[in-house]
């Protein structure tokens, strides 16, 4: 397995590299370097969309949380892919023409636009700062699933894994741009699609099917595996189930996935490009979640839920082709920070001032931005699946709100628009701090609601 993985993992790497090598020759200008010079096709935005908002958090989050849970996992199906859903079917037909109109170059430029110089640098600016703050924890998820993935693989320590992970990203992150992290992550979501296809099919088989996933999980007697929801009463299940449907909302937040939008070429690519996304969702998310049921029957004793994909891979399947899939499993790891890191690179070289900085300087940002992640995986312990979310809830109701208000009404006034921003993000940090509701319903519903109002409240022309 090891030496299979290496090979796979190598041959990944040269094709990353020739990816940046192409890309770096379709870059000219800054319109190329931040948003592919909005000549992107719908196969690519789709898939690239997808992958970048999923990758570590559904491959070894999702999968984690079945284990761990049991069925109730089930709500995470329907949660995700109402995000997609709003994301294509509301967000993208609007966001793509008018993001074209306006020029706009990043999310936050787009949320700004139309404001006052003045109110429009103090938005950049904050905008900036929740991206660069957000990030950080989100990039750290990336390298500590890194390091998980590689541990369960190959004998190796994970800070080792995490170290190596992250160098390996911030080397290339930069040499084409946003042609080659869509690109990248396009080819990363190809793979992801091949591992949710393959390895569910066979966990399945080998714990006899639907059936067989049932009673498996009641044969080991805790009943909380077998809830649909487990809560005390009827009040705690609906709120349990709402805030997960809340990790749908944090969708349209997410500049680095709505990019992709600004960056299609054609607002007639978008049917089909939707098309593409919701199916790779529903497989994905899908198959994950079976395969943590499946995980739970045959492997019931792991210490960590979230490494049950790679070692019910390495227990089913045979060598070469279970090497294949943990190859995959870390390439598509690695390879979406590539997203995130070139946004929270616009975010100081374009949205902190008009114009952009130097190459050396966006460079200067990856690599700090990526020394503190890697920091804050070594040394701030949490799964996966917490700490991607908390970033993700962080940005979506900082920015959703804003967004959906922008492009249904046309425009909110500056100290709305900064409000909304502040208060959704603000909120929801204060929030994580507290107690958690079912579901972390309350960081995720609340801020995103009460942002909301503050964005519709403020919409009219501005004076």
């Amino acid at each position: 397995m090891p030496r299979m993985l290496t090979a796979t993992m190598m041959f990944y790497l040269v094709a990353l590299l020739a990816i940046g090598i192409w890309a770096q020759r379709r870059t000219a200008s800054a319109s190329d370097f931040h948003l592919a010079g909005r000549r992107m096709g719908p196969i690519v935005a789709a898939l690239s969309a997808s992958a970048s908002s999923s990758s570590a958090w559904t491959l070894l989050g999702v999968s984690g949380a079945a284990y761990t849970w049991g069925l109730q996992a089930m709500w995470l199906v329907p949660a995700v892919i109402s995000g997609f859903a709003i994301n294509w079917i509301f967000i993208a037909p609007r966001l793509q023409p008018a993001s074209h109109a306006n020029n706009a170059l990043t999310l936050v430029e787009f949320l700004g636009s139309g404001m006052p110089e003045r109110s429009q640098r103090v938005l950049r600016m904050f905008g900036a700062g929740i991206i660069l703050f957000c990030f950080t924890f989100y990039i750290a998820s990336q390298f500590q699933a890194a390091g998980t993935a590689i541990e369960a693989a190959m004998p190796v320590s994970s800070t080792a894994a995490i170290i190596s992970g992250a160098v390996i990203v911030v080397g290339y992150v930069f040499l084409g741009g946003f042609w080659a992290a869509s690109v990248t992550d396009a080819l990363q979501g190809l793979m992801m699609l091949f591992v949710a296809l393959v390895l569910p099919a066979f966990a399945l088989l080998a714990v006899g099917g639907p059936a067989g996933i049932h009673a498996g999980l009641a044969a080991l007697d805790d009943p909380s595996l077998l809830a649909v929801v487990d809560q005390p009463d009827l009040p705690l299940a609906v709120v349990f189930v709402a805030g997960l449907f809340g990790i749908g909302l944090g969708y349209p937040g997410q500049p680095h996935v709505v990019n992709r939008f600004m960056a299609l070429e054609r607002p007639e690519s978008i049917r089909f490009a939707r098309a593409v996304a919701l199916s790779w969702a529903a497989v994905i998310y899908v198959g994950m979640v079976v395969l943590g049921w499946s995980a739970r029957v045959i492997l019931p004793e792991l210490a960590d839920g979230e490494s049950a994909l790679l070692l019910l891979s390495a227990e089913l399947l045979p060598a070469a082709l279970g090497g294949i899939i943990a190859g995959g499993v870390l390439a598509a790891i690695m390879s979406t920070s590539d997203s995130q890191l070139l946004v929270a690179g616009s975010a100081v070289s374009h949205d902190l001032r008009r114009g952009n900085l130097s190459l050396l300087a966006d460079r200067l940002v990856i690599v700090l931005i990526g020394v503190a992640a890697v920091v804050l995986a070594l040394f701030s312990p949490a799964t996966i699946f917490e700490r991607v979310l908390f970033a993700w809830q962080g940005l979506g109701n900082a920015f959703g709100p804003l967004l959906i208000v922008l492009l249904a009404a046309g425009t909110v006034k500056p100290a709305f628009r900064l409000a909304a921003m502040i208060t959704g993000f603000g909120l929801t940090v204060a929030l994580s701090l507290t107690a958690n509701a079912p579901g972390d319903a309350a960081e995720r519903l609340i801020p995103f609601f009460i942002a909301l109002a503050i964005a519709w409240a403020g919409r009219g022309a501005i004076r």
